[in-house]
């Protein structure tokens, strides 16, 4: 029993901390801060776990030590049991590949010079060996999956609704065949009706593709809906860790029950 749960871990972090220098804002320009303050959490394949906390809560530092943009100070960061600072370069790409991110903001991640084909194209010869014909119907799969027509393929992100961008930056994702997908607050630029469409399609991916989704929002309502787990962040520390449904129904802490008033419903 003891190896089947060893063996359903799929990211363990042990102890994380990150430190920035304050340049004026939050804190005296030149002082230190934690802004992730020893973190620890695991995840299980094919599951999910929401980051939950106001802005400034280190929970996008958090997705982005996870996505190895950012190297933790202290801590480990253990994938399928192995330091992540202990990978070669090789073990790093492929790491890469496996742990995909999408953003707030698609508009930001997508090169506006650049058509929609293009992109998917790029990502596909950086990463893969493919023809022509085989990428070709690698995309057209992977637009299936998101719900996107392929006539999209031959037009520009300036002519797309955030929503249709959000599905693109998905796809771009999904086109790798990662196994975690880190989704720093996908919804929070969208309309009412549209969050609902995008955290449908998250959902339906999970099962499809066997996903494990580390779902970061300020909307602890949002994570309850497609997360079995959630951590609840402020100012770079934890404050409340365990069962989604057990902590919207019953929160412990005085700011996980502000969150849920805050954020009530979508």
């Amino acid at each position: 029993m003891k190896d089947n749960i060893i063996n359903d871990t799929v990211l363990e972090l042990k102890n994380i901390s990150k430190f920035f220098t304050s340049k004026g804002t939050l804190f005296k320009k030149g002082v230190s801060f934690a802004a992730v303050d020893n973190i620890s959490l695991s995840i299980n394949k094919s599951k999910s776990i929401g980051i939950a906390g106001e802005s400034g809560s280190g929970k996008s530092t958090l997705a982005k030590i996870i996505a190895d943009v950012y190297k933790a100070d202290k801590g480990e960061v253990l994938y399928h049991g192995t330091n992540l600072a202990k990978l070669d370069k090789p073990a790093h790409k492929t790491y890469r590949k496996n742990v995909q991110m999408i953003f707030q903001n698609p508009m930001n991640s997508l090169n506006p010079k650049l058509s929609i084909r293009t992109t998917m194209l790029d990502v596909i010869n950086a990463n893969f060996d493919y023809n022509k014909k085989d990428s070709l119907d690698k995309i057209y799969s992977t637009f299936d999956l998101v719900g996107l027509p392929y006539e999209f393929l031959d037009r520009y992100p300036h002519q797309f609704s955030g929503g249709q961008r959000q599905r693109i930056s998905i796809a771009r994702s999904l086109i790798l065949e990662p196994n975690i997908l880190i989704a720093d607050e996908p919804l929070s630029m969208l309309d009412v009706s549209v969050q609902a469409q995008i955290l449908n399609l998250l959902i339906d991916l999970k099962e499809k593709k066997n996903l494990t989704i580390i779902l970061i929002s300020h909307s602890i309502a949002h994570i309850s809906i497609l997360a079995e787990k959630m951590l609840v962040m402020k100012k770079g520390k934890m404050v409340e860790y365990g069962n989604s449904i057990e902590m919207i129904n019953k929160p412990v802490s005085e700011y996980t029950k502000d969150l849920i008033k805050y954020n009530d419903g979508y």
